[in-house]
């Protein structure tokens, strides 16, 4: 399988200058968008993989940050509160995208909107061979892989942020990495 370096850049991996919880007032929501929006959808874009659903998914979460914030006692929780809401709402909508998937209303990744548009013809398919691997996996397993592969989170976090215990979150990375080596296996092409 080939490595996962390339997806960093293409879908927004960590970034060592992602903003940190210091000195955030969480009732101050014009500096937690202008500090923190670009990470919810770096976030947002990586697990649904199209772009253009990001944007309700940032709005959603400051709708959801503007109401609930407020009550976080820690301000440097703010960045890992914001995640664990983002993760929910991609997750969501996953689930639905598998159920128009199912009734076959919706198509598979095309890689149109992989955010680097210089990307490499070979870069942009193997980003799409991802995607198409992942859209076979159970939504759990493709964030649990995606936040703790291409965003580099340990499994600690990973598994805070959506909400199981860390067995749980490793079991659902291996599930992704499984399908995405069979994958590669079963189509060496991609």
């Amino acid at each position: 399988m080939r490595p996962v370096t390339p997806l960093r850049p293409l879908l927004g991996g960590k970034d060592p200058s992602s903003p940190s919880s210091e000195h955030v007032d969480p009732e101050d929501m014009e500096q937690l968008f202008r500090r923190f929006a670009p990470y919810v959808a770096r976030i947002a874009g990586r697990i649904l993989g199209r772009w253009g659903e990001v944007d309700d998914i940032v709005q959603d979460v400051f709708l959801d940050a503007h109401l609930g914030l407020k009550a976080l006692r820690d301000a440097a929780a703010v960045r890992h509160w914001l995640a664990t809401v983002t993760v929910r709402k991609a997750r969501r909508r996953l689930g639905r995208r598998g159920v128009m998937r199912w009734l076959g209303l919706d198509a598979s990744f095309d890689g149109s909107q992989i955010p680097d548009a210089n990307a490499s013809a070979e870069t942009r398919a193997y980003v799409i061979a991802v995607y198409r691997i992942l859209d076979t996996v159970s939504p759990d397993a493709r964030v649990a892989w995606l936040m703790h592969r291409v965003e580099d989170e340990s499994l600690e976090t990973v598994a805070t942020i959506c909400k199981c215990s860390r067995a749980t979150a490793h079991r659902r990375v291996c599930e992704a990495q499984l399908a995405l080596e069979k994958g590669f296996q079963d189509d060496p092409k991609r």
